[in-house]
């Protein structure tokens, strides 16, 4: 019984230090062959090389560290160290294509140009009056309408053409004063005494003064002077030539200085308010020339300038209001109409243009692809400008003469932003694996360093002797290809 016990004894020690010499190989092995596959082996990467990590072809922020399967069964992709950083050069989501693929994915290339840039800008204007040559007219004393000779809207009048006749009393009473004071000036003339004759003068040319500032017409002034009679209507005219546009009374009315009589529009020219967007007022001036267009009037082009570029935005629309003058003797443009009208920006803008396509928005940054080589296209971070005629300027990021991609960057940008995500996932890989390979492989490390798989195997300092194994039944212990 004492010499099965201590056969026990020796066969767990075996078992034992087997197992440690076995791991130890195990290690050791494991290195070199990490050693192997660094230095070329047979890995899916260009020349043998091992992938920093396997991504899921559908979500690159699913990798694994060995080769797997997604759950539709497609096959992980190998990122490799060439592919994270980009092709070997240049910043992360650089993307490189064979340039026959190229050419069947569509991809058109595109030269920064260099150039000084003006834009012609198309907008819908609405036609107004000139508020310049508006005239309202009110009577200076109450009275009440007799007769209207203007009594429909929409006629053309001439300057002084007689508009209505109304009754005033207060005109009566200056009437009566005027000739009072022209009577009073015959007897007095030819008085030997100036102070008389002066006195007589400034009463009639006071009372006269008077009538003029009540707007009674000269030729009624005159037949008053010639009749020596009172009338008792007075006539009021047309104060400038142009188009009724309104009428505030009617025969019988009675009137005060606040009513409005006639409102008079001279349509010689005519305003057109046009809207302008906010990244198109820094384009225009004042004395731009501007064309006009109206659909029912097409062979007629009219030609205006700006005037005046209204210091305030419309804000149901976020539109800049600038005001046209255009002439319009002929009488063919009518407020209200709609047009459409082109500035011809006088400003120019110099600077490094691309195609608008070209330049990709994302969020906060614009973006673009340069071909930097044949086949290899990098992704540039750019600032941009103005834009017209197709073009919009690049302040920063790319620079006159390189060929940027004006077609095709979709496709482009989708390969870019998965190469980017993995090399931002497998950096910190791909330091710990630096460091590994930097490490003394396990063979050469000393002896007191323990490994993670055989660091519960050390038997330094085990004492056994104590060991009793009375009870213990071996019958069922089947000893075979124990290592």
């Amino acid at each position: 019984m004492k010499n099965t016990g201590l056969m026990v004894a020796v066969l767990l020690i075996g078992l034992a230090g087997g197992y440690y010499v076995s791991g130890m190989q195990q290690s050791s092995g494991s290195g070199s062959g990490a050693e192997k596959t660094s230095a070329g082996g047979n890995g899916p990467c260009p020349g043998g090389a091992q992938p920093l990590t396997w991504r899921n072809p559908m979500n690159p922020s699913i990798t694994s560290a060995t080769p797997a399967k997604d759950p539709m069964g497609m096959d992980y992709v190998p990122v490799c160290a060439e592919d994270a950083a980009g092709g070997g050069s240049g910043p992360a989501g650089t993307v490189i294509i064979d340039p026959t693929i190229t050419q069947l994915i569509g991809v058109r290339l595109s030269k920064a140009e260099q150039k000084k840039l003006s834009r012609e800008i198309t907008t819908v204007g609405r036609i107004t009056f000139d508020e310049t040559k508006l005239v309202t007219l009110h009577p200076k004393v109450d009275g009440w309408v007799d007769k209207l000779f203007v009594d429909k809207t929409g006629e053309t009048v001439k300057r002084d053409t007689m508009l209505l006749s109304f009754y005033s009393p207060e005109l009566v009473a200056t009437q009566n004063e005027y000739l009072l004071a022209l009577s009073n000036w015959q007897q007095l003339k030819d008085s030997p005494y100036s102070d008389i004759r002066d006195g007589a003068k400034r009463l009639l040319d006071s009372s006269l003064d008077r009538l003029r500032f009540f707007d009674v017409a000269e030729h009624q002034i005159r037949k008053l002077q010639q009749t020596h009679k009172v009338r008792k209507s007075m006539h009021i005219h047309a104060p400038a030539a142009g188009v009724v546009t309104k009428i505030g009374v009617r025969e019988g009315a009675h009137v005060t200085p606040a009513s409005e009589l006639y409102q008079i529009a001279d349509l010689s020219s005519i305003w057109v308010l046009a809207d302008l967007y906010e990244y198109e007022i820094g384009w225009v001036k004042v004395g731009d020339e501007a064309k006009l267009r109206i659909p029912s009037l097409p062979d007629h082009d009219f030609t205006g300038h700006i005037t005046y570029i209204y210091p305030y935005l419309d804000p149901k629309t976020r539109t800049n209001k600038v005001r046209i003058e255009f002439d319009n003797a002929e009488g063919l443009l009518k407020p209200d109409m709609f047009g459409d009208v082109t500035i011809v920006a006088s400003l120019s803008k110099s600077g490094v243009f691309v195609p608008r396509e070209s330049v990709l928005i994302t969020g906060k940054k614009a973006h673009l692809f340069v071909q930097t080589e044949p086949g290899r296209f990098e992704p540039r971070t750019v600032k941009t400008g103005v834009r017209a005629e197709g073009l919009v300027q690049i302040i920063e990021g790319v620079e006159a003469g390189e060929l940027v991609v004006s077609s095709g960057q979709f496709l482009i940008d989708s390969e870019s932003s998965i190469r980017e995500a993995a090399a931002k996932m497998v950096a910190p890989k791909a330091d710990a694996a630096k460091e590994q390979a930097s490490a003394p492989p396990v063979r050469d490390r000393p002896a007191n360093i323990k490994s993670k798989g055989n660091q519960k195997m050390d038997m330094q300092g085990m004492d056994m002797g104590n060991m009793k194994m009375d009870g213990m039944n071996m019958k069922g212990m089947n000893m075979e290809g124990a290592q």
